[in-house]
């Protein structure tokens, strides 16, 4: 009997955890079993400081080292951590190795009009052609620029470029190291060479010494020194949540969807090429970087965030009957294009949602089940659209979808998907990003093959919800109003 104790590190941009993974497997040939065991959860929530939306860094350490310090008293011999994050937000050091300036959060609204100027400067198709990164105007690309034009002291002093979980593998182990899922979110990393781009470096404002050439996933990085005297590996997984959260979705084919549902939802497929032509231009499709040489090919869309700002706004406590009672409204009377940028992080997001449909001169949500029935029907027919794209992309329909992350747990969001994209839909598991972590792990350890027996393995140890898609008499109205309205709001979208 072989076992190996995993811990994995899943910081999301609302909240993080440190998770126990036992694997076991009996004999070589036989099916192993994979349990999951929250040892740490705790908030990450946005600070602002000197008038910037931060994240508390040092919180956030404190929380992985003490979830870590719990598991060394337990006695537990770990095999291995790792590290997953949200992408594109950074941490500057110096010489040092010290911070320098704010680590800003990519809700701030330092980079308004960048993205713009630099589409003009460089010309959109040519950094397209160059990254095959969607534009989204907190692309770290942007960010850097913003602060080479407002704060080039910052510039100034800085020596080296992390991102977040690089960051944090660096304070565990005193190793720098530019893992590539996360790199690939950055707009800066050129899709062909899988290096960084110079060109973009220096429309960015940043010296080619901060970085060096990212990483595959599945390298160790050095180890943690526990307060018991145990030397733990630490592994560089697929360090984006997303990457890692592909890993463990139990895709039954090359031409099933996932979509990894949560403060984000982020809908693709898995390819062995990227797409960087006129119509995934069009389209504003995104090539992040996967495991073993593969692509993501997806689109961010805005997601549960909207919903949980509408539910903190409103002092919602009880999401099951919220849900409930949205449940009770009619379809599509409401409805939003979810990836507008007034969405991003508004003063109030009841507020955006109601002007954005008085906007359109149509019915205004009042109430919070009518504001979470307009998400939840919205986010439906933005999965339709982007399903539709996916499909158009590889040539062919889609087979189904597999929603994982923490919204598959939203049995009514899932159903609605299935009706919209008219697709079978299964969700779970709700695990997917520590999974992936865990994954990622067994794979540097040797213990599982590839990706594809690590999926079967997941399948056979986490429970799954299936849903059959249902007929809707007047949709094709809605979503030709959802269309119009994606048009209407198109330059404000990408």
């Amino acid at each position: 009997m072989t076992t190996h104790y995993l811990a994995a590190i899943d910081l999301g941009a609302s909240s993080g955890r440190v998770m126990l993974a036992t694997f076991t497997r009996l004999q070589p040939d036989s099916a192993p079993t994979l349990t999951l065991q929250e040892i740490h959860r705790f908030p990450n929530n946005l600070t602002r400081i000197d008038g910037h939306e931060t994240w508390d860094l040092d919180a956030l350490e404190q929380h992985i080292r003490e979830g870590l310090n719990r598991l060394d008293a337990c006695g537990i011999a770990l095999d291995g951590i790792g590290i997953d994050t949200w992408g594109v937000d950074y941490v500057l050091l110096d010489e040092q190795g010290q911070r320098v300036g704010l680590p800003i959060a990519y809700r701030d609204c330092r980079t308004e009009g960048v993205m713009a100027r630099m589409e003009q400067q460089l010309g959109r198709q040519t950094l397209y052609q160059k990254t095959g990164i969607q534009f989204m105007p907190f692309n770290t690309l942007y960010q850097l620029r913003a602060l080479a034009e407002q704060q080039p002291e910052v510039v100034s002093k800085a020596a080296h470029l992390l991102m977040i979980p690089d960051y944090f593998h660096y304070r565990l182990t005193g190793n720098m190291n530019w893992e590539y899922t996360n790199a690939s979110t950055t707009q800066l990393l050129n899709i062909t060479t899988g290096d960084w781009d110079d060109d973009l470096l220096k429309l960015a404002g940043v010296p080619r010494r901060w970085l060096q050439k990212p990483t595959q996933p599945g390298n160790s990085l050095g180890e943690w020194h526990s307060p018991r005297g145990h030397k733990v590996p630490v592994f560089a997984v697929a360090t984006h949540d997303t990457a890692s959260a592909v890993v463990a979705a139990p895709v039954s084919n090359t031409h099933s969807a996932y979509l990894s549902s949560g403060t984000w939802s982020l809908m693709g497929i898995e390819s062995q090429k990227f797409f960087n032509h006129a119509q995934a231009l069009h389209d504003n499709i995104t090539n992040e970087g996967g495991i073993n040489g593969s692509y993501r090919v997806l689109k961010n869309i805005m997601g549960l965030w909207l919903f949980q700002r509408v539910c903190r706004e409103l002092n919602v406590q009880d999401l099951p009957i919220l849900i409930t009672q949205a449940q009770a409204i009619k379809p599509f009377t409401y409805l939003i294009n979810p990836n507008e940028d007034c969405f991003i992080n508004p003063c109030s997001m009841v507020t955006a949602i109601r002007e954005a449909c008085r906007q359109q001169g149509g019915p205004v949500p009042d109430t919070a089940a009518e504001l979470a029935r307009c998400i939840f029907d919205s986010l439906a027919m933005q999965y339709r659209q982007v399903s539709l794209q996916l499909a158009a992309l590889q040539g062919r329909p889609l087979d189904n979808i597999h929603i994982v992350g923490g919204g598959s747990q939203n049995q009514f969001l899932n159903q609605l998907c299935a009706d919209a994209c008219q697709l079978n839909v299964s969700a779970g598991p709700v695990e997917a990003s520590t999974l992936g972590n865990i994954g990622c792990q067994l794979m540097a350890l040797h213990a599982v093959a590839d990706a594809g027996e690590f999926r079967r393995i997941v399948a056979n140890n986490f429970e799954q919800h299936h849903y059959v898609p249902r007929t809707h008499a007047d949709f094709s109205t809605h979503w030709r109003r959802f269309q119009a309205l994606c048009h209407t709001n198109e330059e404000l979208a990408v």
